[in-house]
């Protein structure tokens, strides 16, 4: 019976972490540029010994990982929006350090600077910061990232990539920090850069609500269980109590 409270603990514990994820992707889902949280669950297999020699399978705590799905492109016109066609990502010049984004909304300092929404150095290729002409006319800017203004070659839009399953930090909403180092994307015929538009958040709302519904009735359901499971080991106690 004990082990069956352990389970059912177990079961909680995960689907509060579940819980917690779909609360933070639907704070999300108007976040340009944002890449939901997924979870994953393993079965732990205890080692006791039982008196039927049975197993006991326990839920892990779960791991968390970016859902690859891109989010939708809006048109927005402006020159200096930009979204990414393919699994890459921008790259910003942050005080925690260089943090990968989605979010391409781009705008020009008074110094040609080019920075992000919140003020941040975007990097090229080379990891250095993207300095424009104020004077050279809007930018425009090619499938390949590179970056004209009055028909010259002024920079490029730096593209990155990094494995991400082997760990990231959350930067401010959209942005990340990962383990790996980034490296450069070069010479990659599906990916490039489309100015004029936008990369919405990829957190489908329906589906994050409909998630939301099963794990309360999964909760609940534990909860039902646990109170039945607690009420017969209370039986049981007062049974072999009431014999002696």
């Amino acid at each position: 019976m004990q082990s069956g409270l352990y389970v059912s603990l177990s079961s909680q514990m995960a689907l509060e972490k579940r819980l917690t994820t779909i609360a933070d992707n639907m704070a999300n889902v108007n976040t340009t540029g944002f890449r939901g949280t997924e979870v994953k669950f393993n079965q732990l297999l205890s080692d006791s010994d039982n008196k039927l020699n049975a197993k006991v399978a326990f839920v892990s705590q779960g791991n968390d990982y970016l859902s690859g799905d891109s989010g939708e492109l809006q048109h927005t016109g402006n020159m200096l929006d930009f979204a990414i066609k393919g699994d890459a990502w921008f790259a910003l010049d942050t005080p925690a350090g260089q943090v990968l984004t989605k979010d391409g909304r781009f705008t020009m300092k008074d110094t040609g600077e080019l920075v992000s929404i919140r003020g941040y150095p975007v990097l090229d290729a080379g990891g250095a910061p993207i300095q424009l002409n104020t004077a050279g006319g809007e930018p425009k800017v090619g499938n390949d990232g590179m970056i004209y203004q009055g028909g010259r070659q002024v920079g490029s839009l730096g593209l990155f990539e990094a494995d991400i399953s082997k760990g990231y930090l959350r930067y401010e909403n959209s942005g990340v920090m990962t383990t790996e180092t980034p490296r450069a994307v070069t010479d990659r015929f599906n990916i490039g850069i489309e100015q004029g538009y936008l990369e919405n958040s990829n957190v489908n709302a329906m589906h994050e609500i409909t998630q939301l519904i099963e794990v309360n009735r999964a909760f609940e359901s534990i909860a039902s269980l646990t109170a039945d499971s607690e009420s017969s080991f209370n039986e049981a106690i007062k049974t072999l109590g009431g014999s002696r």
